[in-house]
């Protein structure tokens, strides 16, 4: 299938620009305009119209996403709540949401996870890999992120596509929560299916340089995963794994 994709990477740029304008009127877009649900509507339909050839088609799925943001705002409000309760540095949430480079990749992840979950083919990866590009935190879209999620600094952040992660999660720089081994084909290819990466619980703490890896893996509630760890199995409810030396 060949398309023209010229032009799709101003169109991502300008879906986020709206996406922060119209969930944050006060903080993004400009003074002397008002972003409205129709503008994003647009911006979202050109968008999309680089990877789905119907127009209408665009049209539905920006119709439904549309129907979403009041879900992903309440969501992306949880995570502003987070970092302001989970980070002492934090004097006010106008702070965390002008600076936090953890704000903008989570806000971004949010859009692009429904439009994962609408089947919509390369937009949702564009939209995960601008924020990777501008904060250093990469995020697959096709990672399930609970309410109340803070990531401290953020720098050198993987979380895999098949994550689940659940609320009450507090994550520091060069984390990643990644594949332990990849599942071969017949003919020797990756198999581009099944569980890859791990399940953390709520209220885990995972500190700098912590790599979680399996998707058998599940890091009870409640645990605190200690920096520069190595963990390939699975680790009970509150419990504090430390010892950077070894593998648990």
């Amino acid at each position: 299938m060949n398309k023209n994709y010229i032009g799709m990477d101003k169109a991502v740029e300008q879906v986020i620009s709206d996406f922060f304008a119209l969930l944050f009127p006060a903080f993004f877009g400009s003074p002397d305009q008002t972003m409205t649900t129709s503008t994003f509507n647009h911006s979202l339909e050109q968008l999309l119209s680089f990877t789905i050839e119907q127009k209408n088609q665009s049209e539905v799925i920006a119709a439904k996403l549309t129907q979403r943001l009041s879900n992903i705002k309440q969501l992306i409000d949880t995570d502003i709540q987070a970092a302001y309760q989970g980070d002492p540095a934090a004097k006010s949430t106008d702070e965390i949401i002008l600076t936090y480079p953890g704000f903008k990749a989570i806000s971004i992840h949010r859009l692009a996870h429904e439009l994962y979950l609408l089947d919509v083919p390369i937009v949702p990866r564009m939209l995960s890999e601008n924020m990777h590009s501008l904060t250093g935190i990469d995020i697959h879209p096709g990672a399930q992120i609970g309410a109340y999620f803070f990531i401290d600094h953020g720098t050198g952040i993987v979380i895999g596509e098949t994550t689940v992660i659940g609320e009450h999660v507090r994550i520091y720089q060069n984390v990643t929560l990644g594949v332990r081994n990849f599942n071969i084909m017949e003919d020797g290819s990756l198999a581009k299916y099944g569980k890859r990466h791990p399940n953390i619980g709520n209220g885990v703490v995972v500190y700098a340089g912590a790599t979680v890896l399996g998707g058998d893996t599940f890091i009870g509630d409640n645990t605190v995963i200690g920096s520069g760890t190595w963990i390939t199995r699975s680790v009970p409810e509150n419990t504090v794994v430390v010892n950077k030396n070894s593998t648990y």
